[in-house]
């Protein structure tokens, strides 16, 4: 049997729970917006949107605190399971698929080659992006495989974290 005052420790612990999907989704767009715009820029806009979907939640610049623009505006906050910040590494692991579907806007500039990788990129966004919805959506913790592979989820931030 446990200690009462443990007991009574253990429940005033304030608990982090699953971020609002309506924020994840808004957050998500915002950031995509950000890479299509960029996009447009000829030849190395498709690179640099999909760098930026790839890394964003690594960048340690004062304005974005490890986190993208997106989830910034929604008081969002990729968090690691060991407690550790977030960093490019970390951030190329949870963000790598959708880094893959902004690719396509550069595959446009590559002849031949390119051209033919678009269907086949594209399909295979698709698909990971509908596992990553379904997952996000029916884990209790809102993990996505992308969570999985970087050990990450997604909190609502509550207070400043201190650096």
């Amino acid at each position: 049997m446990q200690n009462p005052d443990t007991q009574q420790q253990a429940s005033a612990a304030p608990s982090v729970e699953k971020a609002d999907l309506g924020k994840r989704f808004i957050a998500m767009l915002i950031d995509v917006l950000i890479a299509i715009v960029v996009g447009l820029i000829p030849v190395v806009g498709g690179f640099i949107g999909a760098a930026y979907l790839l890394l964003r939640d690594g960048f340690d610049y004062e304005f974005m605190d490890r986190r993208s623009v997106g989830k910034k505006l929604m008081k969002l906050r990729p968090v690691r399971m060991d407690n550790q910040p977030v960093d490019i590494n970390t951030s190329i692991k949870r963000n790598w698929m959708f880094a893959l579907g902004a690719l396509i806007q550069a595959l446009f500039f590559i002849p031949v080659l390119g051209w033919i990788l678009i269907p086949v990129v594209g399909l295979a966004s698709l698909v990971i992006g509908i596992v990553e919805i379904v997952l996000v959506i029916t884990n209790p913790e809102g993990i996505r495989w992308g969570d999985k592979l970087g050990s990450t989820k997604v909190i609502e931030e509550s207070e400043p974290v201190q650096a």
